[in-house]
């Protein structure tokens, strides 16, 4: 098991700024564990897979000096313009403009040359794949996913996930939203294990993050659509209270 600090995210004090500027829970933690769990190097090439805002992306870029491609389908739902643009924007004031590209496109239809990058990385994007597309439109995404690593290159998923139990009835309605509901989106550990090895990856290592409870509690805290609306995933995550709501994380290998 690698050996985790925590020393590059935590100098970034400012949470409510993170959570703005990043999607889901975690923030610039969970970018900090999973570069450490991928063994990302200096001066590697990363595919970052529904990078939203780019915060995420700009801290890879400069604490991991990595040379990032960065892709994001989506327009921003708070101010309308296309996620890519804030990443632009984003690696500007980061200083890491020369060293992050961003594409207005998504998984599976990227046209990338196959064998483009030594690594590919997506946080909290790939479950709505799932949720919107269903099995074929996730098994699409990692296919390409594998397609565009080299032989060799690591694949490195972060995700919401629940735990190995069934959704206590309390709780069920509170994960049956008519958007992006969190039962049709979140999988456990298992199955996304078992899609990702079909796809063609080899694991290295799979489980729940061992701070996801206090990424979730953190997001509850300080994301500004957690805040507008109090009632929504916060009142969720209290009412779980850890018993079903977890993140999870995968690392693959494409064979040599």
């Amino acid at each position: 098991m690698t050996q985790l600090n925590y020393n590059k995210s935590q100098k970034y004090k400012d949470l409510d700024t993170i959570y703005a500027q990043c999607s889901g829970p975690g923030g610039l933690r969970l970018s900090d564990f999973m570069a450490q769990k991928m063994g990302l190097r200096a001066g590697a090439r990363l595919l970052d897979i529904g990078c939203n805002r780019g915060w995420q992306t700009c801290f890879l870029a400069k604490e991991y000096f990595v040379q990032i491609t960065a892709i994001d389908p989506w327009d921003d739902r708070m101010q309308g313009d296309a996620m890519v643009e804030h990443v632009r924007r984003n690696a500007r004031h980061w200083g890491v403009g020369n060293s992050v590209l961003a594409q207005k496109i998504g998984v599976p239809d990227t046209h990338f040359a196959s064998e483009s990058f030594d690594f590919a990385h997506s946080t909290t994007a790939l479950e709505m794949v799932h949720g919107m597309q269903g099995k074929e439109g996730y098994m699409a995404a990692l296919r390409e996913i594998l397609r565009v690593l080299r032989p060799g290159g690591v694949f490195g998923l972060g995700e919401p996930m629940h735990l190995d139990v069934a959704i206590p009835e309390d709780l069920l309605p509170h994960v049956s939203q008519p958007d992006f509901a969190w039962k049709d989106c979140f999988r456990d550990i298992h199955s996304t294990v078992e899609d990702i090895r079909n796809a063609g990856f080899e694991i290295v290592e799979a489980a729940h993050a061992p701070d996801a409870r206090d990424w979730w509690l953190e997001y509850a805290a300080h994301d500004p659509f957690c805040k507008q609306n109090p009632d929504g995933d916060p009142k969720t995550l209290e009412i779980d209270a850890g018993r079903w709501t977890s993140f999870g994380y995968v690392i693959a290998r494409k064979p040599e």
